[in-house]
């Protein structure tokens, strides 16, 4: 009986030992394949060379994507991460970009919405599968069937939501698609500690404190931070705010070398969970 007892507890230990390493690997390959999409042919020169500021498989590694699952990404823009994230869940996940609202007064916004939509139309081998909803607080907020995302992305959107008064409505759009125990992932322009909301409205930058009491308001868990995209050369002072440095470059030529030698801005990257 003994033996018997022996024998079972080896094999419960060796599958133990299996299934954690299969994980591991599992988790090391998704790693790898960001890093490959993220130079990949698809991609311009100009994307690829801000890799090196904007870290995107450390990054999406940091928030825990993983083949397989439901990801939404709020306000892709132009697609600089749409371009990463499509191809990874193309055949194992779902993708969806919540963009700009057709409906939307601001000019840019529907020739941008346009723009994306022909980019993933006419790229199926890169954006097939990509599923478009619009995200345009308070009247259009169904980013994704309630509950159903293991995974919510921003990156350096919430100064835009905070000039626009509606930064309480996102964050609460975001853990209305979430599942219980899903991350929502944060990258922004990060302020001085104890900066003022005159500041936030006006500079493009904010604090991890108040980006913290947003999702705690909406009823998010803060999990951790990184600092993988931290810039200690951005003095965050700048006449024009985070748009003096690259990619913007507000300035044009004045001083174009001095911005150029602090690189893009300095950032924060955190992440919530929804409660279980």
């Amino acid at each position: 009986m003994l033996t018997k007892r022996l024998k079972l507890t080896a094999i419960m230990v060796a599958t133990m030992a299996i299934t954690t390493l299969s994980s591991t690997a599992a988790m090391a390959d998704d790693l790898q394949r960001l890093r490959e999409i993220s130079e990949g042919a698809h991609r311009s020169a100009a994307n690829i060379a801000r890799n090196d500021a904007r870290h995107p498989a450390e990054t999406l590694d940091f928030f825990g994507l993983k083949s397989g699952m439901t990801v939404i990404e709020i306000l892709p823009g132009g697609g600089w991460y749409a371009e990463i994230l499509a191809p990874f869940l193309k055949d194992n996940g779902t993708y969806y970009a919540a963009h700009f609202s057709p409906n939307s007064k601001l000019s840019y916004q529907p020739p941008m919405l346009k723009q994306f939509q022909d980019r993933v139309s006419g790229n199926p081998e890169v954006y097939g599968g990509t599923i478009i909803t619009h995200l345009y607080p308070p009247t259009e907020t169904a980013i994704a069937p309630p509950g159903s995302a293991d995974l919510a992305l921003t990156f350096r959107n919430v100064h835009n939501w905070i000039m626009a008064s509606t930064q309480k409505e996102h964050f609460a759009a975001f853990y209305t698609a979430l599942k219980p125990g899903g991350i929502l992932g944060v990258s922004e322009h990060r302020a001085p500690a104890g900066s003022s909301m005159e500041v936030m409205e006006t500079t493009g930058y904010v604090t991890e404190e108040y980006v913290i009491q947003l999702a705690a308001e909406a009823g998010f868990e803060f999990v951790a931070s990184s600092e993988i995209n931290a810039n200690p050369l951005d003095t965050k002072d700048h006449p024009e705010g985070v748009w003096t440095l690259p990619p913007t470059l507000r300035m044009g030529d004045q001083d174009k070398a001095k911005y150029m030698a602090i690189g893009e801005s300095d950032r924060m990257t955190m992440k919530f969970r929804k409660p279980e």
